[in-house]
């Protein structure tokens, strides 16, 4: 009485095995087709106002296209943003050079005519050098502090960066893990169903949708390899010109004051030109970091349009989740399915208790009730079994062959109708295994997850330190300024009165020498006189 029980049994069990290789396979291959295409939605991209900046390469037009790295005329627009920077580093360094050659050739033309400048000396010239001296140690001061700001700076966001890079790339990298999980259960699918009468059209399609996707993934982690050296090796030439730079005009700036403190004339004037260059550096840098603070914001305002709306977005043109919106539409109908099936077998499975005295486990539903079923396996009641356990649960009913073919009392499966459920059964949990990766990589949540997170614990951190920097670099650069003016004016001032040898005594014993100079000559008059 019950056999047609347990037939209807078995065959609904071989229906849902079937259908959900069949569906599975569909999803992979789907998902593969889509990670392979490049068209791109015909909706309007959303774009943020703050992009909207002037772009030297469309003769200096206002760039509209929104945040977009891959575009020339963004990139251009937004590094142009530093142009302040950069147009007073050139300005400086050209006056930097024209003062230069007017002090060259004004040698010349003295040493052509063998005339000496000379002059005769202020009487306020001992307070004027005093202040002077004041003046350039406060400013040392402020340069050395500034400097310190700016390698401190420097450093947090070298390091909140890296932090960056090494979230994406182990986003891409955990990418390219789930496509390797899912082409892995693919094969597996074609190994365990080598030994059934599943058709060579479906063999070859998973071996052919597996082999695409590993390429796919391969290509992931070679382009995830390729921009992490790129990214590294930018950030440290960065931060690396910034660091050496920096402790260059600490030591400079040391070194000119000393020189002037102590009236190395000829290594003042070398430390000068050097300290005018390094200035025009500090302009340059502040340019840099400013533009590199746009572009931060702009990333973290395209990350949070993405969060919003991950398929239309000024970041769609780089990531392809716009692109498996589709596939998800088939997880869902996959997921639903499964869902109905099981809960036909698992009626067929209490209709036969009901009539026999087997007592068979539920299956195990792996989706939750609509309309949302949700992946959730591991919430299976205790008196149920995951589908990858109804081979042990079947294995009791089938035949052991061992009495030449005929079956036991209480066996009524044969062993060729187990290995085909003992194959698929396998196939489908590897596949449900790998389903909870394919559902992350379809709706994009391992790149949601990475950017929520790049915007709660670093955006904010990284703009502060690259405004932090390039902050410090404006007060670095004034300062710069009116350190080596100082010292340029001094050393000009010195030069109508000294001669040109390397060194001389300090001003305190030079000054002695010269007040007492007058007096002498006044008392040898006076003595002279009286004679």
């Amino acid at each position: 009485m019950g056999f047609p029980h347990r037939t209807k049994l078995l065959l609904s069990l071989f229906s849902i095995l079937t259908l959900l290789v069949l569906n599975f396979t569909q999803i992979s291959g789907l998902s593969g087709r889509q990670l392979l295409q490049t068209e791109n939605v015909s909706e309007p991209i959303r774009h943020s106002d703050d992009t909207v900046r002037v772009d030297p390469l469309d003769h200096f037009n206002k760039y509209r296209g929104g945040y977009d790295i891959t575009n020339k005329h963004y990139r251009s627009s937004t590094i142009f943003t530093g142009v302040p920077g950069y147009a007073i580093g050139v300005a400086w360094l050209l006056c930097g050079v024209g003062y230069g050659g007017f002090l060259l050739v004004t040698t010349i033309w003295c040493k052509r005519d063998k005339r000496k400048l000379k002059k005769k000396r202020s009487p306020c010239y001992k307070q004027c050098y005093l202040w002077h001296i004041l003046l350039a140690s406060f400013f040392t001061i402020l340069a050395i502090v500034a400097s310190g700001l700016v390698l401190g700076g420097n450093a947090k966001f070298h390091s909140r960066a890296r932090t960056v890079v090494d979230i994406i790339m182990e986003t891409a990298n955990k990418a390219s893990g789930t496509i390797y999980n899912t082409t892995g259960a693919m094969r597996n699918i074609r190994q365990n169903l080598e030994t059934t009468d599943v058709g060579a059209e479906t063999s070859n399609f998973l071996t052919s949708t597996s082999d695409k996707l590993d390429v796919e993934a391969a290509d992931i982690e070679r382009q995830a390899r390729k921009n992490r050296r790129l990214i590294d090796k930018g950030l440290k030439i960065v931060y690396m010109i910034t660091t050496v730079t920096i402790s260059l005009n600490l030591v400079a700036v040391i070194a000119l004051s000393v020189s002037g403190f102590l009236k190395f004339r000829r290594a003042l004037y070398w430390l000068i030109g050097f300290c005018w260059f390094l200035t025009f550096m500090c302009w340059l840098f502040f340019g840099i970091y400013f533009f590199l603070e746009n572009f931060s914001s702009d990333t973290c305002t395209a990350l949070e349009d993405f969060q919003q709306n991950p398929s239309n977005n000024s970041l769609s043109s780089i990531l392809p989740c716009n692109e498996l919106l589709s596939a998800k539409s088939v997880l869902s109908n996959v997921s639903a399915g499964i869902y109905d099936l099981v809960n036909e077998v698992n009626t067929n499975i209490s209709s036969l208790q009901q009539t026999s005295s087997l007592n068979l486990a539920h299956v195990c539903n792996p989706f939750s009730a609509p309309p949302e079923y949700q992946y959730q396996a591991g919430n299976c009641p205790a008196n149920t079994i995951p589908i990858g356990e109804i081979p042990q649960v079947l294995k009791v009913f089938t035949c052991s062959d061992t009495d030449n073919g005929t079956c036991n009392n209480g066996e009524f499966i044969s062993t060729s109708h187990f290995k085909t459920v003992e194959a698929y059964t396998t196939a489908i949990q590897s596949l449900l295994n790998a389903y909870p990766g394919m559902e992350d990589l379809v709706e994009c949540q391992t790149v949601k997850d990475a950017f929520s997170e790049i915007l709660i614990k670093h955006c904010k951190p990284l703009k502060r330190y690259i405004r932090m920097v390039w902050v410090a670099m404006v007060f670095l650069s004034v300062i710069m300024g009116v350190l080596v003016l100082v010292w340029t004016t001094q050393a000009r001032h010195e030069q109508n009165y000294h001669s040109s040898d390397g060194s001389v005594k300090p001003h305190i014993a030079v000054a002695n020498m010269l007040d007492s100079g007058p007096a002498k000559a006044s008392n040898s008059s006076s003595e002279n006189t009286s004679v």
